[in-house]
């Protein structure tokens, strides 16, 4: 009797550490099987590339150029989040220089995160919230656009860069001129599955980000996806 009731408890505890292992494996992924993968050449130009929990990244996929912009940053940013691809460095920096111009003080605050990045503040968050929160805030591993080095999170000095401050309402009204979007705009979270963001600009170039600023539409709509 003894024997078999050791058995049973032995295929409880193998049992339950597989479900465990399945769960936090699901939760970690970047991609599930009804994901796509994107396929990222030379000639991808910047507003042709959607990233989202639809449209991932692989795990090895690196911005080209990786570069720090000369521009100020808000205290606590890491060496790798001050990072962006190449190709945005002057357009923001020009954005930043204008910005301070008028009155306006922009700092950088989160730009590129690698996938293992990612995946450990996501590890973080689960450890800290439990899978539920973590999953409505943190987004997975390899479907975060700040993957990309196309994108970057903005601040002000006092790190309250909210809808309604004047930092947020000079970057809506003149971000599009330097070829960015505010990707998550309010509103559209049905479409993008992201809350609104007004920190959160993306690089598309000038003129796809005129058409998107002027239509009042998200890069998912520009793109017909």
């Amino acid at each position: 009797m003894k024997k078999i009731l050791k058995k049973f408890i032995l295929i409880i505890m193998i049992s339950w550490t597989f479900c465990y292992s399945v769960s936090c494996t699901s939760l970690n992924e970047g991609a599930n099987l009804n994901d796509k993968e994107i396929q990222v050449s030379g000639n991808t130009s910047p507003e042709q590339l959607l990233v989202n929990e639809k449209n991932v990244l692989s795990k090895d996929y690196e911005p080209s150029n990786l570069t720090i912009p000369n521009i100020e940053f808000a205290d606590g940013v890491s060496p790798e989040e001050k990072h962006i691809a190449g190709v945005i460095a002057k357009p923001l920096e020009e954005l930043v220089r204008k910005a301070k111009d008028e009155g306006i003080i922009l700092l950088g605050n989160s730009g590129y995160r690698s996938y293992k990045s990612q995946e450990k503040t996501l590890n973080n968050r689960v450890k800290e919230e439990g899978k539920k929160l973590a999953a409505a805030y943190v987004a997975k591993p390899g479907s975060s656009e700040h993957q990309t080095g196309l994108c970057i999170d903005m601040t002000n000095k006092d790190k309250y860069f909210v809808s309604g401050t004047k930092e947020a309402k000079w970057l809506a009204k003149n971000c599009y001129k330097f070829g960015f979007i505010i990707r998550y705009p309010a509103g559209k979270k049905n479409i993008t599955g992201i809350e609104y963001e007004p920190w959160h600009i993306r690089y598309v170039g000038k003129t796809a980000a005129k058409y998107i600023y002027d239509k009042r539409i998200t890069l998912e709509e520009y793109l017909k996806k």
